[in-house]
């Protein structure tokens, strides 16, 4: 995990935008980024299930009620960097789940098929999560 404080002026962003707390959330986001970033299957699968662990975890554990999440997506230059923001004040970190557990796993999935990932603040309340995935440049 990398804390890496406020590095998105190095993308372009491509889209923006913001999510209820709702699990049907997590769906939309998947849509989004499949309409508007433009992959082929595979990176695209992989960005979509990382996504999908980074909306997941901000409305489990980091958006309070009533809170909405905001989604970044940027490419640039063969990477695409994908940013999860939320109210929470707890930062993510990586857990070791038993055998029968059903959840804990998510930031070792991230941390498996993202290239980096990491944690930094943002304006206001809360923390804003990110995982960078190479792409094929656009």
């Amino acid at each position: 995990m990398t804390f890496d404080g406020d590095q998105r002026d190095r993308y372009d962003q491509l889209v923006h935008f913001r999510l209820p707390s709702h699990p049907r959330s997590v769906g939309r986001a998947r849509e989004v980024l499949r309409m508007n970033v433009g992959l082929p299957e595979e990176p695209g699968e992989t960005a979509a299930l990382l996504l999908s662990e980074l909306v997941t975890n901000a409305l489990r554990h980091g958006s309070p009620p009533g809170r909405e999440i905001a989604v970044s997506l940027h490419r640039f230059d063969g990477l695409l960097r994908m940013e999860v923001e939320d109210a929470g004040d707890f930062l993510p970190r990586p857990r070791t789940p038993g055998l029968d557990d059903e959840c804990g796993r998510g930031l070792a999935l991230i941390a498996a098929l993202s290239d980096d990932w990491g944690v930094a603040p943002r304006q206001g309340p809360g923390k804003r999560v990110w995982v960078t995935l190479k792409v094929p440049a656009g």
